[in-house]
């Protein structure tokens, strides 16, 4: 029997790069997915990889900001699945300058998304899991449930140019230990992976034009100077980035199983960086 077979589990942010492969790592386990991206078609798209594969999985695109978004998206799971087991918070952006450039919509655009929006998929959640947690131990069963929030080395040690961003995921970080002690006696595990440096479309080589992404209007700039990738790549004790399915393989670690004991944890997926 796969290790997650009949759990249902959101991700964020999971049309693309890491959520992605996130997303089709815990279905290959035998979980339930409820997908989201920013557009429609990257959604629908990883819906029907799962689907091919024999998986089951529905989508709630649209902005992880937008009123209403959370409430749905956990309404999703539990409506259309059948519960809710498995939490990720993955989606996010880069929208980088130094503080003297930054301005205060570049600052709080990265609140929202990396801070503000899994708090509000936490608390849709709280009442969902309470219920179902309480229905576990009437009926004498020990459930763990799991949330794994997404951070970055940058929150853990700080970056140049992303004050924003390490800001954000560095608060992350305390949500996911502060929700551990809140959690616990749901048997809820929370826990944090902290990402380094992943090939996607956002730490892609610059090439001729440098490349952006539509983020509701906004143009964001995104990749890295090849020189530099090559200067980050060196830094990395095993000497390259990380892909997106090695990313996902770290947060299985947390919804797996084998996790039910590790709560309020944070697991850098690195290569190997120490700073």
């Amino acid at each position: 029997m796969r290790k997650l077979e009949g759990k249902v589990a959101l991700v964020s942010g999971s049309g693309r790069g890491i959520g992605r492969s996130i997303a089709l790592k815990l279905a290959s386990e035998g979980a339930r997915i409820v997908v989201n991206d920013l557009d429609d078609e990257p959604g629908r798209a990883v819906v029907a990889e799962i689907e091919a594969l024999g998986g089951q999985a529905v989508c709630v695109n649209g902005s992880v900001m937008d009123a209403g978004f959370a409430d749905r998206f956990v309404a999703a799971a539990m409506d259309q699945l059948g519960g809710l087991d498995i939490i990720v918070n993955n989606a996010g952006y880069t929208w980088d300058a130094t503080i003297q450039k930054m301005t205060d919509e570049q600052f709080q655009a990265m609140l929202d998304v990396h801070l503000v929006a899994p708090f509000r998929i936490l608390r849709a959640a709280s009442e969902p899991i309470r219920i179902l947690a309480k229905k576990d131990a009437e009926a004498g069963r020990e459930t763990f449930r799991k949330v794994v929030n997404i951070s970055s080395i940058a929150g853990l040690y700080g970056n140049a140019g992303q004050v924003s961003y390490s800001s954000a995921k560095a608060a992350l970080v305390g949500m996911t230990r502060t929700l551990c002690k809140e959690w616990g006696r749901y048997k809820v595990n929370v826990n944090c992976v902290a990402f380094g440096l992943i090939k996607t479309r956002l730490t892609q080589a610059i090439e001729a034009e440098q490349k952006t992404i539509d983020v509701e209007g906004r143009a964001i700039k995104v990749g890295v100077q090849p020189h530099l990738l090559q200067t980050l790549e060196r830094m990395v004790p095993l000497g390259r980035a990380g892909t997106p399915e090695e990313a996902a393989d770290a947060v299985y670690l947390f919804c797996s199983p084998e996790s039910n004991y590790i709560s309020g944890q944070v697991l850098v997926c690195g290569g190997g960086v120490l700073m």
